[in-house]
C-alpha cells in the first residue's frame, strides 16, 4: 500500500518538473509570433466596425417579394384530413381564404403518409392525385413529412405552409416569413400574412 503512494507521489513530482522546464509563452528565446504580448488600449473615440451577416429580405414580410400571388401552399396529411372532414373543397377554399390564385402543392413524403395510412384515407389520395394537385419530389430517405416541410420551407421562402399539427405549426413559427393556414370552424384561416398582402 505505502508502495504505491510512493510511486503516484514520484509521477506527481516529475510532471510538476516538466511543468517547470516548459518555456514561458513571454520568454525571449520565442519567436514573435509565439509570444503573449499585452493587448493594446483601445480608443474610446475611436469608431468601431461591426460587420453583421446579411439576412434574406424573405424573412419579413414587407420585403418578401416572393410571397405573394399567386400562391404557392404546401399541404399537409393532416390539413387534407380535416378539409375532408369539414367537406370543404381545398382548392376552392385556398381561394376563397386568399382571395388569390393558388396552387396547392403535395411533397412525395405526404402522399406516403397517406399511402401508409390504409384503406381509411382513400378519399384523400382520390383527392391529391388529382391534377390541379402539383407534386413535390423529395430526395431523402424516410416519409417523415414534418421534417421535410421545414428544410423545404427553410430553404425556399416562397410557400405558405397548410397545416394542424400543432408541433409543425410550433417549428415553422420559428421560422421567420412563412405564414401558416390552418382549418378552423369548418374554413380556413391564415395565421399570420404580409401587411402588403392581406
Amino acid at each position: 500500500m505505502g508502495n504505491k503512494k510512493n510511486n503516484a507521489r514520484r509521477v506527481a513530482i516529475q510532471k510538476l518538473a516538466q511543468l517547470k522546464r516548459t518555456i514561458s509563452l513571454k520568454d525571449n528565446r520565442l519567436k514573435e509570433k509565439d509570444r503573449i504580448t499585452k493587448p493594446k488600449k483601445q480608443d474610446p473615440n475611436e469608431l468601431k466596425v461591426i460587420e453583421k451577416p446579411k439576412q434574406s429580405s424573405a424573412l419579413f414580410f414587407s420585403y418578401n417579394t416572393q410571397l405573394g400571388p399567386p400562391y404557392h401552399i404546401i399541404l399537409d396529411t393532416n390539413f387534407i384530413n380535416f378539409s375532408i372532414k369539414n367537406k370543404l373543397d381545398i382548392i376552392k377554399s385556398l381561394m376563397d381564404c386568399l382571395y388569390a390564385k393558388c396552387f396547392p402543392y403535395i411533397t412525395d413524403c405526404v402522399r406516403g403518409e397517406l399511402e401508409k395510412m390504409g384503406q381509411k384515407y382513400k378519399l384523400a389520395l382520390k383527392i391529391i392525385k388529382d391534377k390541379r394537385f402539383e407534386r413535390l419530389p423529395c430526395m431523402h430517405k424516410g416519409t417523415y413529412a414534418d421534417d421535410c416541410i421545414v428544410d423545404r420551407v427553410t430553404q425556399h421562402k416562397c410557400y405558405i405552409v397548410a397545416t394542424n399539427d400543432k408541433d409543425l405549426r410550433r417549428r415553422i413559427r420559428k421560422i421567420p416569413g412563412v405564414p401558416i393556414m390552418n382549418v378552423s370552424q369548418s374554413k380556413y384561416t391564415i395565421e399570420r400574412m404580409g401587411d402588403s398582402f392581406d
